[in-house]
């Protein structure tokens, strides 16, 4: 079993053609000012490291940061948490957060998840499951399940179908594939990922 950080993650699915938000990973301090200049605030900073799985549960999510000062302070402050190995500085966007997934079970092979994102998701349980594979039409039919996607305009509607289809492709393409979380995916863009492979 292999783990990708949220960086390999992020960059194995940018390369799958997911619309990933602007990030740069910073190792050290004297990378954080070009980074920082690059991407232009508010940011959100997390920390990063092959064995942090919840980065919320550890503090290692820090969002609305304003300035390069209080930057520079929350980077030397998520230095601190064990195991970290890098900081993802990511730009801040707003909007709706929902859930993409898959996940590989002894009974069924394959399943995709959609629901609503965020932090609170295993508590709101507003998601839908689909035994790959299926079609478009059983995509639409998860959307519609998902109450949090009810009051979407047509136009975002048609983005997380594509999201969903690209994750369709990526478990024919990956049959390794254990598990995979996108969450958030926010204005169709991916926020946060994880992948574990068989």
């Amino acid at each position: 079993m292999e783990v990708f950080t949220e960086k390999e993650a992020e960059d194995f699915l940018e390369n799958e053609k997911f619309d990933v938000i602007e990030r740069v990973y910073v190792e050290k301090e004297n990378e954080l000012k070009n980074a920082t200049e690059k991407l232009g605030f508010p940011l959100v900073m997390k920390v990063s490291g092959q064995e942090i799985v919840h980065k919320n549960k550890v503090g290692g999510v820090v969002k609305g940061i304003k300035d390069y000062e209080i930057a520079w302070e929350v980077f030397n402050k998520l230095q601190e948490i064990k195991g970290v190995q890098g900081v993802m500085i990511q730009k801040q966007i707003k909007g709706k957060e929902f859930l993409l997934g898959i996940k590989r079970t002894p009974e069924f092979g394959h399943v995709i998840c959609f629901g609503a994102g965020g932090i609170h998701t295993e508590k709101l349980k507003d998601v839908s499951f689909r035994v790959y594979p299926f079609g478009k039409r059983e995509i639409k039919k998860m959307m519609e399940e998902v109450n949090a996607s009810k009051d979407l305009d047509k136009k975002s509607i048609k983005i997380i179908e594509k999201n969903i289809f690209k994750l369709c492709r990526l478990t024919k393409k990956y049959p390794r594939i254990k598990e995979l979380d996108i969450n958030p995916l926010i204005q169709g863009r991916v926020v946060d990922a994880r992948i574990v492979w068989q």
